[in-house]
């Protein structure tokens, strides 16, 4: 079973793998704690926020709503790349999910499809809001998608989980419906990768797959495929194979 990190832990992982971190005022002793347990933990899951607007974003992720108190995560990823540290402990973030869900994220194997809703994520999950309107058309930047990618591989590196441990809420909670606008899949695949390096090493390579395309990988990743066809001296026709290793333009 997995302690959850302690603030300066987290601090010190997330400095490491290369995240810009804004500490805002009483994090560390900001949560639900009285509402339930914290940990063990078992996995990282991201969500977006439906907001536009980092201070607006932040303040209500500290906040909460009314019916649900803050903090509703434990860091808002924003569209530069910035995480703001905003809860240390339970945060309202993960509500109930399926538990066969959290057996697979246990066990780091494929997932199945989220039907019910009787297991607590509050107690398992530490929980990201990424900011982002979640209608498909708001562009995800890449800034924001190394940060995710950062911020999830630091935590399951202090860990010792591989990319496995990292799932969207619509993977979680039957219904939702978030991150949209980026596979999990593809998420997963560049922590993986950034978790065979260094820590701060970066995610480099992609996998080519059967059936993949370039503007497909592209759209998984984050990145365009012209940037994508440049980095590895790809030209018309654009013709890749599965096996193939692609860089992956920062």
């Amino acid at each position: 079973m997995a302690t959850p990190l302690s603030a300066d832990a987290l601090v010190a992982a997330l400095h490491t793998e290369g995240v810009r971190i804004v500490e805002r005022p009483g994090w560390r002793t900001h949560n639900r704690n009285h509402k339930g347990p914290w940990g063990p933990v078992r996995g990282v899951m991201v969500h977006h926020t439906v907001t536009s607007g980092t201070a607006e974003t932040v303040s209500i992720c500290e906040n909460g709503y009314s019916g649900l108190p803050g903090p509703l995560c434990h860091g808002v990823i924003a569209k530069d790349g910035v995480v703001y540290l905003i809860g240390n402990g339970r945060a309202n973030h993960a509500g109930s999910g399926d538990s066969d869900v959290l057996d697979a994220v246990i066990a780091e194997r494929a997932l199945p499809a989220a039907n019910e809703a009787d297991a607590d994520g509050n107690t398992a999950f530490y929980g990201f809001e990424c900011e982002n309107l979640g209608d498909g058309e708001d562009p995800w930047p890449a800034a924001q998608l190394d940060a995710i990618e950062k911020v999830s591989a630091a935590i399951c590196r202090a860990h010792q989980w591989g990319a496995a441990s990292v799932i969207g809420h619509k993977e979680w909670q039957p219904g939702k419906i978030d991150p949209k606008g980026f596979t999990m899949s593809g998420l997963r695949q560049r922590i993986g990768v950034r978790l065979a390096g260094a820590p701060g090493g970066g995610s480099t390579t992609y996998t080519v797959r059967d059936g993949d395309t370039l503007s497909g990988i592209g759209r998984e990743l984050g990145v365009s495929w012209q940037a994508l066809a440049t980095t590895n001296s790809l030209s018309a026709p654009y013709v890749i194979r599965p096996g193939q290793k692609l860089e992956v333009p920062e």
